[in-house]
């Protein structure tokens, strides 16, 4: 594994400032999913960088009513590993988290 390039301290500010807000935008979906704005079904319909990234595990932990235990039941149940990212999910597995948290109309 090659070692990566040294960074000028502009580059290296700029990379600092795209990973925190990376990080603000993450945090932000996960309140939406907590306060019920944002659904599951709705979240995974988003193709970008930012919810691919996530973990699974993270995502439902912040879902209403359900904790880390209940979280961990969901991935055995589910046959996802409990550090997969929602872009590792393959398709079953996103149906499946699809059919156990359908859309609200």
């Amino acid at each position: 594994m090659a070692a990566l390039p040294p960074l000028t301290p502009s580059q290296r500010a700029e990379a600092l400032e795209k990973a925190l807000a990376t990080r603000r935008e993450r945090a932000d979906l996960m309140v939406q999913l907590k306060s019920g704005k944002l659904t599951l079904p709705a979240l995974l319909a988003r193709e970008d960088d930012v919810v691919a990234r996530l973990r699974v595990r993270r995502v439902l932990e912040s879902l209403p009513g359900i904790g880390s235990i209940r979280a961990g039941q969901l991935l055995n149940d589910l046959s996802i590993a409990k550090n997969r990212r929602v872009q590792g999910l393959g398709e079953k597995q996103r149906a499946k988290l699809l059919d156990l948290f359908p859309p609200r109309d």
